[in-house]
């Protein structure tokens, strides 16, 4: 019971991660009306890094805070591929190819992020697919071939020029999704560290990086008003969202995560059909149908089988559960509320040799090779 609690933790984590980050890509359209492309993602990194720099400063000045497990010098190589592919290769790309992409079909393109993170987490991570998260990948994938193709070409242009215009915007969307699903496959290398910890610095590192880009490019910061909306909805949509993903990852694994994080591209594409009033074509509801029953076959996997938990000494923020079961010295904090449920807390902890079968998911404590 405790371990399927924790699931739909982490589903429920991965859901609003998705949520955030779905309804974040049509609002990006409406600000590239008035902000430039690499500005733009400068400024969502930015506010990012700003906001969880101001609930760090909160949080430092309360007299007492829960303990969390930082950042180590071990983390560094993970934390560097993390912001550069992440904080400043993909949103680079996501907001050149949106500039030369309808928002509907660019808020789809990013299921292509779920499938390239399950590859990487399988071949790179060893992290287990069965058939139906293959079946899904193919799926989404081939939803993505369609919308690629989606070439609305007149008689009066010319065919090869229409066909390169129409395809760079797709091809700079999967580049975006390719640095995102390398981002997400090294984040889960320190998913036990404080992810607002992890949020901050890649915010600041990869928002001051874009922004001395695009100044480098001529590009000008617009409006104060146009500025706040812009680090608002980047900390709203980027920075909450990493965060929330962050603590999924824990939970789920890889290639779970980034299948519930799938639902994030309809939100989007449903989103721009109501703001922009872009036509329902057979094109994009195909696309939407293949993606849809992708996602399908990944959140409706139930991965259960007898597996072995080796002795492992770790540190993490956890609650007590079918693997926490360790007692507390008498100076630890405690683990229960006044209502008994359950208080997340770090600290260095043992786990026993254990043998056992349930539902699971590859997250801490679920890595073991199929």
């Amino acid at each position: 019971m405790a371990s399927e609690k924790h699931d739909f933790t982490g589903v429920l984590l991965a859901a609003v991660s998705a949520a955030l980050f779905g309804l974040s890509t049509p609002f990006a359209k409406l600000l590239e009306r008035e902000i430039a492309p690499i500005m733009l993602a400068s400024l969502f990194y930015l506010g990012t890094g700003i906001g969880f720099a101001v609930l760090s400063a909160c949080s430092a000045s309360k007299k007492k805070q829960a303990k969390v497990l930082f950042l180590r010098r071990s983390d560094l190589v993970a934390l560097a591929v993390v912001v550069t592919t992440g904080g400043i290769f993909a949103p680079i790309c996501l907001m050149l190819g949106l500039s030369q992409s309808t928002a509907t079909t660019a808020s789809l393109l990013l299921n292509l992020e779920a499938v390239l993170t399950a590859v990487i987490a399988w071949f790179y991570f060893h992290e287990n697919c069965d058939r139906r998260i293959i079946l899904g990948m193919l799926a989404i994938t081939a939803g993505g071939v369609v919308l690629s193709l989606n070439t609305n070409i007149n008689t009066n242009t010319d065919l090869a020029a229409t066909t390169l215009t129409s395809l760079s915007g797709p091809a700079l969307i999967a580049l975006a999704c390719l640095g995102w699903a390398i981002d997400n496959n090294f984040t889960r290398k320190i998913a036990a560290a404080d992810p607002q910890q992890i949020a901050l610095i890649k915010g600041l590192v990869a928002g001051l990086v874009n922004f001395a880009l695009a100044l480098l490019l001529g590009q000008k910061l617009p409006s104060p008003e146009t500025t706040a909306a812009a680090l608002l909805l980047g900390f709203i949509g980027y920075g909450l969202s990493l965060v929330f993903y962050v603590k999924a990852l824990r939970d789920l694994g890889n290639a779970r995560t980034s299948a519930y994080f799938a639902t994030a591209p309809f939100l989007g594409a449903l989103t721009s059909l109501l703001i922009f009033h872009e036509p329902i074509t057979l094109t994009l509801a195909l696309a939407a149908l293949l993606m849809g029953c992708g996602v399908y076959l990944h959140i409706s996997e139930n991965h259960q089988h007898s597996h072995h938990h080796e002795f492992m000494v770790h540190e993490h923020e956890h609650v007590h559960d079918l693997h926490h079961n360790h007692k507390h010295e008498n100076d630890d904090e405690p683990t229960k509320r006044e209502d008994g449920s359950e208080i997340p807390h770090t600290h260095k902890h043992q786990h026993q040799a254990l043998s056992h079968s349930h539902k699971h998911y590859p997250d801490l404590h679920h890595r073991h090779r199929h």
